[in-house]
């Protein structure tokens, strides 16, 4: 008996390797991305989110096995909870977010790409009054700098999450996101397009997920 379980446990794990495929990635992101699947982190942008200009492309590689749920957490700099940069300089100002993805199969071919089938959460949204780019001192949670701030809902970038009332993904042109620092060194498929939360200056850090079958 217990051999026969033995073996059942090997076939099951053989199974299991047959099926997993490799795929290949590329992100970009303003200014910096985490991407999980299934749960499970497979890369995380190189450049701190605390570098100034923390603009680049990462290219990575990973094993899944159809389907998958693919989560992309992807933040845009910000000093404290009002959402801005630069605070106290001739500079101050809301900073701009923005990000494009593509995944690849073994043969080059696309299985998911950054485009409206995306589905994105915003969990931190600041200022919630672009006023509050102008104060002399802006203090997070007063006036017009106020602020809404969400946990990362448990098991999202899992399968199995009902993300049904989670917004599309919102898509935007380079000229509004002018993307720049490694952006050029991708070959983006056609398809595949800048996505962002509602707004490029409010929406700091967005949660998006989608299910690659």
């Amino acid at each position: 008996m217990k051999r026969t379980f033995a073996a059942a446990v090997l076939l099951s794990l053989s199974a299991s390797a047959v099926s997993a495929e490799t795929f290949t990635a590329d992100v970009w992101a303003d200014n910096w991305f985490e991407m999980r699947i299934n749960g499970e982190q497979v890369a995380e942008d190189s450049v701190p989110i605390t570098t100034e200009r923390s603009f680049n492309a990462e290219s990575f590689s990973f094993e899944a096995e159809r389907p998958f749920v693919v989560g992309l957490v992807a933040k845009d700099f910000r000093e404290n909870d009002t959402g801005l940069e630069y605070i106290g300089t001739r500079r101050q100002q809301m900073g701009d977010g923005g990000a494009i993805l593509q995944i690849m199969d073994a043969a080059g071919t696309p299985v998911a790409v950054s485009n409206a089938d995306w589905q994105c959460l915003v969990i931190h949204t600041a200022p919630l009054d672009k006023s509050c780019e102008s104060e002399a001192n802006p203090v997070a949670g007063e006036g017009a700098c106020g602020f809404e701030a969400l946990d990362e809902p448990e098991g999202w970038d899992a399968a199995g999450f009902d993300a049904s009332g989670w917004p599309q993904a919102h898509i935007y042109t380079e000229a509004e996101v002018s993307p720049r620092m490694g952006y050029d060194e991708i070959d983006w498929v056609d398809d595949a397009k800048l996505i962002w939360g509602p707004d490029l200056e409010q929406s700091n850090t967005v949660l998006c997920r989608l299910t690659v079958e």
